[in-house]
């Protein structure tokens, strides 16, 4: 382990611990541990230094744990993980996968981050990831049919994401055409899938997902939309992260050998019933085109259908939807 993780382990807990704790548990010297708490706190972890105390997190961090992770899965699970990597600071999970030459990425293969310093959104959006928060997943598969095996893979996903959610008994969750997970009208998580390979032949596909468990305000200042978090939701109830990567990859992996097998239909009625643009008036932008109108669903194929003002319905395979009124 090194350093500044073993430092990170020791600071998890919230707690205070003095520099010369600190230095003991490392086997350095305190000015070392100055240098290490320098180090964080240039990478975005907050650490408070109070004179007297020590140094303590500004809240308790439950690390992620490829073990912990490990030990909740069923055989099943596991059986379809290649391999699973955790990073305490990455740029991207997704482009670290999709990065990964052809004969090194395997259906299965998972990387995780406690931070990343180039998260991906949609339309190269940056995905604020600030360290040991949130959930920043990207999980890799292999698809042989070409792209078209892919229509409506996020819309799956983001059922599977729904799934998990609810275990959680919260009720007021939905999905926001074509790839983010919507709580109260707020923005909770996101999907990004990105697609390399043939067109007509195998294809690997990235799956990355975000979803915000604890997101300070002072962190959150560059999104521009309104958001939420599980902890504000779940407000008497600990969301232990390692639990919650676990039950994710379960339903993830139970969600991509059905869609592999039998493409969107099964997850149709599901994700419809979660729908958070249904029968609302939104604007649809498409590059620099923009239009307007009703959403009325989604059709079998997981394309967005847009009721405009004449009355005609017409299916959109793309797009940015915000709400009309804002």
């Amino acid at each position: 382990m090194d350093k500044n993780k073993h430092l990170l382990s020791v600071l998890a807990d919230g707690a205070f611990h003095s520099g010369t704790e600190l230095a003991q548990s490392l086997g350095v010297s305190r000015s070392c541990i100055w240098q290490h708490i320098n180090a964080l706190t240039t990478q975005g972890v907050a650490v408070l230094a109070v004179t007297g105390k020590g140094y303590r997190l500004e809240h308790g961090v439950e690390l992620l744990s490829a073990e912990h992770i490990y030990a909740q899965l069923t055989e099943y699970t596991r059986q379809h993980i290649s391999l699973l990597e955790i990073f305490s600071q990455i740029d991207s999970t997704n482009r670290y996968l999709v990065d990964l030459p052809s004969n090194e990425i395997t259906t299965g293969r998972v990387c995780l981050a406690e931070m990343q310093t180039a998260g991906k959104g949609r339309r190269g959006r940056q995905w604020v990831s600030p360290f040991g928060s949130n959930i920043y997943l990207s999980l890799s598969w292999q698809f042989n049919q070409g792209y078209a095996s892919t229509q409506g893979l996020s819309l799956a996903v983001g059922v599977a994401v729904i799934r998990v959610l609810r275990t959680y008994g919260i009720k007021n969750v939905g999905l926001k055409w074509p790839n983010d997970i919507f709580y109260a009208g707020k923005k909770l998580g996101g999907i990004l899938i990105e697609i390399a390979g043939e067109a007509e032949g195998p294809c690997r596909v990235v799956i990355g997902l975000g979803l915000n468990v604890l997101l300070a305000q002072h962190d959150a200042k560059p999104i521009t939309q309104a958001w939420t978090d599980l902890t504000s939701i779940c407000r008497d109830k600990v969301i232990k992260r390692n639990c919650l990567v676990a039950e994710l990859l379960a339903q993830l992996i139970a969600v991509l050998t059905e869609f592999q097998h039998s493409g969107l239909a099964p997850f149709i009625t599901e994700w419809s019933a979660y729908d958070c643009l249904k029968d609302q008036a939104v604007s649809l932008f498409i590059g620099e085109r923009a239009w307007s109108g009703t959403v009325r669903g989604i059709n079998a194929n997981g394309l967005l259908l847009l009721e405009h003002d004449d009355g005609k319905v017409q299916a959109y395979a793309s797009g940015e939807v915000s709400f009309a009124s804002g």
